[in-house]
């Protein structure tokens, strides 16, 4: 990989652990429930579950943040030319050449288009 894609996986990895933890700190909305049948936060400008605080909104630019390296990332994986692999290295390969059977094997066909003779035909029980 290159240099900046390799820092670009450092970053998404850490923006995503990030997320993790803002996400196991923050309380859920099921925390306040009890608030709703008059407690005091049930009063406030901003109803029961309070107005984005800190963690938040931390936590949605994080996210932002997460979508668009994850974007970044797949593009860079999609339009960056191969340097080679293992799938080029078996292509470019030299490849041998196939055995060849001796001259003598090898039976030649007369005119109608069976073998001349028998005698430099080792295959006899193959049916024509």
């Amino acid at each position: 990989m290159e240099l900046w894609t390799t820092i670009a996986v450092i970053v998404h990895v850490l923006i995503a652990l990030a997320i993790i933890g803002l996400v196991l700190l923050q309380h859920g909305k099921g925390a306040d429930m009890g608030s709703g049948f008059g407690g005091g936060a049930s009063g406030s400008l901003f109803g029961a579950t309070g107005s984005a605080n800190f963690l938040s909104r931390t936590t949605a630019v994080l996210a932002t943040l997460f979508f668009i390296m994850s974007l970044a990332l797949a593009y860079l994986a999609s339009t960056k030319p191969r340097a080679g692999g293992v799938l080029d290295a078996v292509k470019s390969a030299p490849t041998q050449p196939a055995p060849t059977a001796p001259a003598a094997d090898i039976p030649t066909p007369a005119a109608g288009g069976a073998p001349a003779s028998d005698a430099g035909s080792k295959a006899k029980d193959v049916p024509n």
